[in-house]
């Protein structure tokens, strides 16, 4: 089965499902686009590397680059392989001494991998004969980068009184981790969190 070689256009919010984001991939050659709908936190994780933004500490698909090198695994490339009652498969593409394999991941999560290793993106016909669209040349022009919604997903650590959260008391951490928590702000209440686990 011939694949079709995909890039990545853009993200934008989801008008479909709240905190949701429209990943918009399009066929390199040809004018379909392959739009998949995926979390917050995933469309960050692809954000953050298309914007190459270095976090503080190792994301989730970071540390799975980590590992791969560690162990002498390179990601060949990444493939959006099926399309069943509406949801996308994808596999990573990987190989070793040992020769190829394809591991089975959500499509954000293959994606926001194969932007950190560099490797190209495909998936068949079949896929895109029927979930592709063709967009018209404005809707085009909306999706054709990174979307302000994403962009502020990415979020540094929060400043107070002139500072980072390093720079806080741990009284001050404490009672800013209390109040995250009250207004349920649980992001905030995690990074706070992460560094109140730094130092103990």
């Amino acid at each position: 089965m011939d694949k079709i070689k995909l890039e990545i256009l853009g993200l934008s919010s989801s008008q479909s499902q709240s905190g949701s984001f429209a990943l918009v991939l399009g066929e390199t050659v040809g004018n379909r686009r392959l739009p998949i709908i995926i979390g917050m936190f995933e469309a960050q994780a692809i954000a953050i590397e298309i914007e190459k933004i270095i976090p503080n500490r190792p994301m989730t698909h970071d540390l799975f680059k980590s590992f791969a090198r560690s162990f002498n695994f390179s990601i060949q490339e990444i493939l959006i392989s099926d399309l069943k009652e509406g949801v996308f498969f994808a596999k990573i593409v990987c190989n070793d001494e040992n020769g190829v394999m394809e591991i089975d991941a959500r499509p954000s999560d293959a994606i926001a991998i194969g932007l950190r290793f560099d490797v190209p993106i495909y998936t068949y016909e079949t896929i895109l004969s029927e979930a592709g669209i063709v967009l018209t040349e404005e809707e085009e022009d909306d999706s054709s980068d990174i979307t302000k919604e994403v962009k502020k997903t990415i979020t540094k650590p929060k400043k107070e009184g002139g500072g980072q959260l390093k720079d806080l008391s741990m009284d001050k951490l404490q009672d800013m981790l209390n109040d995250a928590l009250g207004k349920e702000n649980y992001e905030e209440a995690a990074k706070i969190r992460d560094e109140i686990n730094r130092r103990n």
